[in-house]
């Protein structure tokens, strides 16, 4: 994490430099690319999100760009069962085609689904979200962000109104007095943000981290809660009862700004400390601290992160803690407030604009006859022909291949054969499906099961945006072209689009050095290229596109041009007006409902979907570590992150592992009723006896989502990831 520079292999001979982001997670660090000899350097930037430092992966992220697994030309598969075989692009985009007309064909519109990824660039997801709706025509459209961030968006709907992680800029954190961390550990998923952590301890600041185990970010903590999994909104409640009966909260903010705190304050009149301690074995003595501690700052901030929202319970566990955070009166002011950590790259902007099942560009509703109305307007299409909402994710992904279910699947940035709940039953979907097509730049575990993979840009090839977790829209900038044989994803999906509409292809790449055109300016508007469809894949008119298609909703980017961007460091939405402010702190003086007032929402704690039982007996917990990201498609594949962290871990407290006899480094067997997943065992004294945990990054017999729970929360969609049960075996086979 200091300034410096990490080289990788590249091409071309001319030097070229370009300020850019990282490729991974919403913390988007600065970072500058330079092309010089062949190689491709990274040097860390100072950037507000990072102030010059960058985590192990964003040093070692050029190294993928000429990765020698790097797929630089089609794949076609000629039958079930068969060997994926190079084909050239005419081939498997007619394969392509032609597998999407006999779907629709013989089963209709909704029998071809869409999925997309956190990681696309804004203009990617947008163009995304139009392909399926236009094109397709399809409703079943959904993403990996569902799996992510799904629970706090809705908990940040339903309460202001607005979904954004972060409504404050991260510079907050370092003046708040009092943090509180619940379900995250950034230490080991965006290191770089640890510098305001140890900012706002350095000011004197108190640091309150809740996790079921003693992570990298716990050890940083001046207080550590350590609930059983799956009991969060209990403390949540508790934190809240607490405050009310000292008399902490700030009753001319609840009663000016919010409405609805009669039934909150009912419903946790009954949670008592010693309640909350019996579920959570969270000790009495430490609620009630960490109450004070919020309760008399006069600065504090709640986060949440995926330890609290990835259960079958997560929207109301999160507002849980909205509620703790209004009733203190936190929200709108500076250095206070609460928040959310977003966890992918574009795990903001990828569902602000039409990549969800229920929402259109802009964060707009589907079904809201005025959000149809608008964007089929800007896309030039009737509205009654748009069709209605998809399903989430999981959702989708279990329907696949079944009686009535889609039975083809494009699939753009994701990897859900390791990224999915239930893992083994959503790759036997996948195998169900008439036509699978992957766009990736590695051959992922789902890529290795399509029947077309296309090849596509990395990060540093192709221009674009990408919305941080403050709601921060900054500039991806390409460094070079991408690799002969490989197209963008918006090229791809302009192919598609003008094929499925009787054309010829739209878009071709000519492979040249110097300066980086745009395809519009590179071929013009010619009766071979025409403007149209030229102007699908050029990542600018894209754009602005989305901006007229944002303008008037929730994510209103239309005040956002790229060259604002460049100018500013970032342009925080909403920006309705391109010579009017942005907005990096929301709800200073009304919230994003009709009448401007927040809304609390009784919630009320329920045990996990699934509860241990005599035959599995203990909980199951999942998460990151630092040197591997996702479903470790990119990170697994890069030298320095392998040393680092080589293979899957099962983490056992010593006494667990006494019990069944498993030393350090043994290979233990965790079952649950869905699947298994083996790898050797880690013993720590940081995790609870009661409770296991193991990283998702790996796919094989370590794959963690063999085992976890596909319950869903009934509002996000969001899977039960972080908890189920199980039982751990001591593998005595070779």
């Amino acid at each position: 994490m200091t300034d410096g520079a990490r080289s990788a292999t590249g091409t071309g001979d001319d030097p070229r430099e370009v300020a850019t982001h990282c490729p991974y997670c919403a913390l988007q660090c600065g970072m500058t690319l330079r092309a010089e000899a062949g190689r491709v350097t990274v040097a860390a930037r100072q950037f507000p999100t990072n102030r010059g430092g960058l985590c192990q992966k964003g040093w070692t992220a050029a190294e993928l760009l000429d990765h020698p697994e790097r797929l630089t030309t089609p794949l076609l598969r000629d039958r079930p069962g068969g060997e994926l075989r190079p084909a050239s692009w005419a081939e498997a985009l007619d394969r392509v085609v032609t597998g999407i007309r006999a779907v629709q064909t013989g089963h209709g519109r909704d029998a071809v689904a869409v999925f997309g990824g956190g990681g696309l660039t804004n203009e990617k997801a947008y163009a995304l979200g139009r392909f399926a709706r236009v094109a397709l025509r399809t409703r079943h459209i959904d993403y990996n962000g569902r799996f992510c961030m799904s629970s706090a968006a809705a908990a940040g709907m339903r309460a202001f109104g607005v979904d954004r992680g972060l409504p404050f800029p991260l510079s907050d954190l370092g003046r708040a007095d009092t943090l509180l961390l619940v379900g995250a550990n950034p230490a080991e998923t965006m290191p770089p943000l640890v510098r305001w952590l140890t900012e706002q301890r350095e000011r004197g600041g108190n640091l309150i981290v809740v996790d079921p185990r003693v992570t990298a970010t716990a050890r940083h903590a001046d207080l550590h809660l350590q609930p059983l999994p799956g009991t969060d909104l209990a403390v949540a409640n508790a934190l809240l009862h607490v405050a009310l009966t000292e008399g902490w909260v700030d009753r001319e903010y609840v009663a000016g700004r919010t409405t609805g705190f009669d039934a909150v304050r009912r419903g946790v009149a009954g949670w008592w400390p010693a309640r909350a301690e019996a579920l959570s074995g969270v000790p009495v003595a430490d609620i009630e601290a960490t109450a004070r501690a919020l309760g008399t700052a006069e600065r504090a901030i709640i986060l949440t992160a995926r330890g609290a929202e990835q259960h079958a319970k997560g929207v109301d566990t999160v507002t849980g803690f909205v509620n703790l955070a209004l009733a203190l009166g936190l929200p709108g002011r500076p250095g206070s407030g609460y928040g959310c950590l977003t966890g992918q790259g574009n795990g903001q902007g990828g569902r602000e604009h039409g990549q969800k099942a229920d929402q259109l560009p802009g964060y707009r509703r589907i079904d809201d006859p005025v959000a149809r109305e608008h964007v089929a307007g800007v896309w030039g299409v009737p509205a009654e022909e748009l069709p209605g909402p998809g399903v989430p994710a999981y959702q989708l992904l279990d329907s696949l291949g079944t009686a009535g279910g889609p039975k083809a699947l494009l699939v753009f940035g994701s990897n859900p054969v390791v990224s999915a709940p239930r893992a083994a039953r959503v790759e036997g979907r996948l195998r169900d499906l008439d036509l699978l097509v992957v766009a990736d730049f590695l051959l992922s575990e789902t890529a290795a099961l399509a029947d077309v993979v296309l090849p596509t840009a990395q990060w540093a090839e192709e221009d674009g945006t990408m919305t941080n977790l403050e709601g921060r829209v900054l500039r991806r900038r390409a460094l070079r072209e991408p690799p002969p044989g490989v197209r963008t994803d918006l090229a791809v999906l302009a192919d598609l689009t003008h094929q499925l509409q009787g054309g010829a292809p739209s878009y071709r790449l000519v492979h040249r050095k110097g300066p980086l055109l745009t395809p519009k300016q590179e071929h013009g508007a010619t009766p071979e290229h025409g403007a149209g469809a030229v102007d699908a894949a050029d990542p600018r008119v894209v754009f602005a596109e989305l901006r007229r298609a944002s303008a008037g909703g929730v994510a209103d980017y239309a005040g956002v041009s790229w060259e604002r961007i460049d100018e500013n460091d970032g342009v925080f939405w909403p920006c309705p007006d391109t010579d009017g402010p942005d907005t990096p702190r929301l709800f200073a003086d009304r919230f994003g409902t009709p009448d401007g007032r927040a809304r609390f929402h009784a919630v009320e704690h329920r045990p996990a979907a699934e509860e241990v039982c005599a035959a599995y007996p203990l909980h199951f917990t999942t998460g990151r570590v630092l040197a591997q990201y996702q479903s470790g498609t990119q990170t697994r594949r890069v030298a320095a992150l392998r040393r680092v962290a080589p293979e899957a871990f099962v983490e056992l407290h010593p006494d667990l592992a006494g019990r069944l006899g498993v030393a350090e480094g043994e290979p233990v067997r965790v079952v649950s009723r869905r699947g298994d997943m083996v790898a050797p065992a880690r013993l720590s004294p940081g995790i609870r006896p009661d409770t296991v945990f193991a990283p998702f990054h790996w796919g094989g017999a370590a794959r963690a989502n063999s085992v976890t729970n596909d319950a869903v929360d009934p509002v996000s969609g969001m899977p039960e990831f972080k908890i189920c049960a199980v039982r751990v075996e001591k593998v005595t086979e070779p």
